[in-house]
């Protein structure tokens, strides 16, 4: 059976939002997309005070300027489309009251029709903590856990209450709910991080790290969920940042998921082996503008199922 693909839409300062995102998620649907994704960043530090990734003199990528607010882009997409699920790869936790961001996602899922998937993260930019965490960077453990409580609570029956560090909700109504159970998935790179993932979340959302490596990591995640007790299987959706470009890398220089659209095929189709649910593929970062990002997600997915993706 096919991967299922999903499909980053364009959040970068060289899109126009409203009229590029309905447009490429109406087209991504319509390709075999069964899905679209948004990513977070707040802001752009300049200058820098802190590496990429938080990786010391790694430079931040000019296209992370300017990115749009996540779920205003999500909910764009969500009045475009009618099939497509809607996700989040990552929205990072501890920048948003989790009360509020718990009934943001309930309401687009209502509205979507049962259709949104929550991945969240704790990000590591110092800069957008500065800007607009609720709590200090190093507390951003307990934060995501009270957002994954409060979102637990506020999905859940009426009458919703809540006692934490952050929330406080007496015995309230709070409305609408979600048309689902919403799922919660989780990046889970350190050892605490995976124990959270195994014993609260509802899947993995990794980023592509070759395809050995990814097959290791979801190894160790299955074994930890059975030394755990953890009895539901594992969602998982595997993210693939792309650096597309017409003509293909050398073999030699190139990284995973760069170059021409049959390289990037080939590099999905070793993922794939990996045997994860799906693969979300983002190419924005590194096409012109919203008829090129939608003639290379077509081009990227006939390739894809050609060669048995």
């Amino acid at each position: 059976m096919a991967t299922p693909l999903g499909l980053g839409l364009p959040q970068m300062r060289h899109f126009d939002l409203g009229r590029d995102v309905p447009d490429v998620a109406r087209t991504a649907e319509g390709i075999g997309y069964t899905s679209l994704w948004v990513f977070e960043r707040a802001l752009f530090p300049e200058p820098a005070t802190q590496g990429l990734y938080g990786i010391p003199g790694l430079p931040w990528p000019d296209f992370y300027r300017g990115v749009a607010e996540p779920l205003t882009t999500l909910t764009l997409a969500a009045a475009a489309t009618e099939r497509a699920r809607l996700g989040t790869s990552v929205l990072v936790a501890p920048l948003h009251i989790p009360f509020q961001l718990a009934k943001a996602l309930a309401t687009l899922d209502a509205a979507s029709g049962g259709r949104v998937v929550a991945g969240l993260g704790t990000g590591w930019s110092l800069d957008e903590y500065a800007a607009a965490s609720v709590r200090p960077f190093e507390e951003r453990g307990r934060v995501l856990d009270e957002l994954i409580d409060v979102c637990r609570a506020v999905w859940g029956p009426d009458p919703v209450s809540y006692d934490g560090d952050i929330t406080k909700i007496a015995s309230a109504v709070v409305g609408p709910k979600p048309a689902r159970p919403i799922p919660i998935l989780l990046p889970g790179l350190s050892p605490k991080a995976r124990r959270r993932l195994v014993d609260r979340a509802d899947g993995w959302l990794p980023v592509a790290m070759g395809a050995e490596a990814l097959a290791a990591q979801w190894r160790e995640l299955q074994d930890l969920a059975a030394e755990r007790g953890r009895t539901e299987p594992l969602r998982s959706v595997l993210r693939v940042n792309t650096r597309y470009s017409p003509k293909p890398y050398d073999a030699a220089d190139r990284q995973p998921f760069q170059g021409s659209a049959d390289q990037i095929v080939e590099d999905l189709a070793a993922h794939a082996e990996v045997g994860l649910e799906e693969i979300l593929v983002d190419l924005q970062g590194s096409v012109r503008d919203a008829q090129e990002l939608k003639a290379v997600a077509a081009e990227v997915f006939e390739k894809a199922r050609a060669a048995g993706v």
